[in-house]
């Protein structure tokens, strides 16, 4: 096996979120995939999971990528830029210029790179026709900088599953437990490893709501996640700021 270690990098996508454990942290594909790659390589193997949520892309650069690097793993996955799309000053060259050079930074260290295209969230959500383009130039980089740096891709926007709502939380934004095991099957797919079938079943399509009910949910909705992000928003706040990486050190998985 070649991987014997494993670093995530990155923001709520990676830390796991809403793929909650019984103690109320949360699991993730990322440790899906740890579980996994620790049962090809044996004991030996050993992960890191840095991620935390609400990090924007520099936040992400700054304080994870420089610790993934001295940790010295076989396999390093990075994913931001989600939370950056959302802001109004949001550069989408900038983004890409920087996102070209930290997976160039990574792989020069000699680690293999796991980079993604996001899937498609934007279609429950509010601001479609100013994110989804900004998502868009953000996935046609990924691809080229995974093909100029040798990193490897992971291309959930063209897997048309993740339009399906039974992926995705009750907030719309983040995966629910049956997405988080996709998106795990797909990257050991990706990285040439088996994974449990059931990762990658797909769920039952919920039924269409009726449109009262349908604009019922959406108000609860706007109640109950819009509000409070727009809050934060304007009070300069994250949902990320009093929390700590679930797992700073390299270490092995029962730890």
């Amino acid at each position: 096996m070649r991987w014997r270690s494993f670093v995530a990098v990155g923001d709520s996508f990676t830390e796991g979120m809403d793929d909650a454990y019984p103690d109320g942290t949360y699991r993730g594909w990322a440790d899906l995939v740890a579980t996994r790659l620790a049962a090809e390589a044996g004991p030996d193997f050993r992960y890191a999971n840095l991620a935390i949520r609400g990090r924007l892309f520099p936040g992400v650069v700054a304080e994870q990528v420089p610790a993934a690097l001295a940790m010295k793993p076989d396999l390093i996955s990075f994913a931001a830029g989600g939370n950056d799309v959302l802001r109004p000053s949001f550069d989408p060259e900038a983004m890409v210029a920087r996102f070209d050079e930290v997976i160039g930074r990574l792989r020069s260290g000699g680690a293999d790179v796991l980079v993604f295209r996001f899937a498609d969230v934007m279609a429950r959500l509010p601001g479609q026709r100013l994110v989804a383009p900004r998502i868009a130039r953000l996935n046609r980089a990924v691809g080229e900088t995974a093909e100029r740096h040798g990193a490897i891709l992971v291309d959930l926007f063209s897997d048309d599953t993740f339009l399906n709502p039974a992926l995705w939380s009750h907030d719309r934004l983040h995966l629910s437990a049956a997405g988080h095991r996709r998106v795990a099957g797909q990257v050991l797919s990706a990285l040439g490893v088996g994974c449990d079938e059931e990762w990658l079943l797909v769920p039952p399509h919920p039924e269409p709501s009726p449109w009262l009910a349908a604009r019922a949910a959406d108000l609860r909705w706007a109640g109950r996640h819009l509000a409070p992000w727009v809050k934060r928003r304007l009070t300069g706040r994250s949902s990320g700021d009093t929390v700590t990486a679930k797992r700073p050190l390299l270490g092995p998985l029962a730890d």
